[in-house]
């Protein structure tokens, strides 16, 4: 497990305290939160690995960038078969072109629109088609195929609510219904790339928290069904990468903040105001420059999860804030997370 020890002792570090009021009384109660500083002093023990992974495939989602794009190359230099979906495999896109330059027979790049039943129904022909013995099945799948968006509730449309939700959570649903029969033959693994925000809410982030709590609720139920057949699935929840994925640039944020501005009900402009709107979009820009710009915690994670005996059911590559902050907002009654947090 990973363990962590507090680099000073409790009564040196910084404090800060919280007041609460009791209304029967009007007395009021101080609670004392330490700032700590955490030191790294172990890691969660590897354990054996399944062999041979050279006789394994994977298909991994969302490969164009990212997670997805880094993990084939990951595991294609493991040894596995890797089929890298793409969405635009099509177009001939940059991610695509990387990834066949490397003319390897054990990477192929297949186009993927994880919302479209015809092309992931053509994946999976070309898969059973490509395997030695369709009978032994599809070793893994990872499900990491996702988009992202921000704005706050009343700024956010219902289009938009459902086109974050197509690719996340149904595209998710559809992709892995498609390849349990497979994955099922092999006793093979799920994985599915959820999120901190799969774990706990955010202002202005709730098209994409929605989406990645159904990913988490589907895991759980898709985890309890698959334990009597053999098979093993396990959640990947990152922290903040944004830095690292190149999800959002600045241009990429001030687009998005334009239209959703120029789209918004002439009522809600004039009760909340263009102040009031253009801070919310600098905290969305602060936002996605403090991430980490390092995927490799993430790599490992799904590496993990696809080549231990005994994979996890969850993984957390995210850095300490996020992970203390996730604890807090998950094991701590709601009205002292918000006081932390939110209030």
């Amino acid at each position: 497990m990973l363990t962590a020890r507090l680099s000073r002792p409790l009564s040196q570090l910084p404090r800060k305290t919280l007041s609460f009021s009791d209304r029967g009384n009007g007395t009021r109660h101080s609670l004392p939160f330490y700032s700590a500083s955490f030191v790294a002093v172990g890691r969660r023990t590897y354990a054996n690995s399944v062999n041979p992974v050279g006789s394994k495939a994977v298909l991994v989602t969302g490969c164009d960038s990212g997670f997805g794009f880094s993990l084939a190359k990951h595991l294609h230099s493991e040894g596995f078969l890797v089929f890298a979906g793409c969405l635009m495999k099509d177009k001939e896109g940059d991610g695509v072109k990387e990834l066949d330059n490397l003319k390897s027979d054990r990477l192929r790049t297949v186009q993927l629109n994880v919302c479209k039943s015809e092309e992931v129904d053509k994946v999976l022909e070309i898969i059973r088609s490509s395997l030695k013995d369709p009978e032994k099945g599809l070793w893994g799948l990872v499900n990491n195929a996702g988009i992202s968006t921000f704005g706050e509730v009343e700024f956010t449309s219902m289009e938009t609510y459902k086109e974050i939700a197509e690719v996340n959570l149904w595209g998710t649903v559809q992709v892995t219904k498609a390849f349990l029969p497979l994955i099922r033959r092999a006793k093979g693994r799920v994985v599915n790339i959820s999120s901190v925000m799969g774990r706990m809410a955010n202002t202005a982030r709730s098209p994409y928290c929605i989406t990645k709590f159904g990913v988490e609720a589907f895991s759980d139920c898709l985890r309890y069904e698959m334990h009597p057949l053999g098979v093993k699935v396990s959640v990947v929840e990152p922290g903040n990468f944004i830095a690292a994925t190149s999800l959002y640039s600045l241009e990429h944020i001030r687009a998005i903040a334009n239209k959703m501005w120029d789209e918004l009900p002439e009522v809600v402009r004039k009760d909340y105001g263009k102040k009031y709107f253009d801070e919310a979009v600098v905290r969305m820009q602060t936002y996605c420059n403090s991430g980490s710009t390092d995927m490799s915690p993430v790599i490992k994670a799904v590496t993990h999860s696809l080549t231990s005996a005994t994979p996890y059911t969850r993984y957390h590559p995210m850095d300490y804030y996020w992970w203390v902050r996730m604890q807090i907002m998950t094991h701590l009654p709601g009205a002292i997370s918000d006081r932390i947090y939110i209030h």
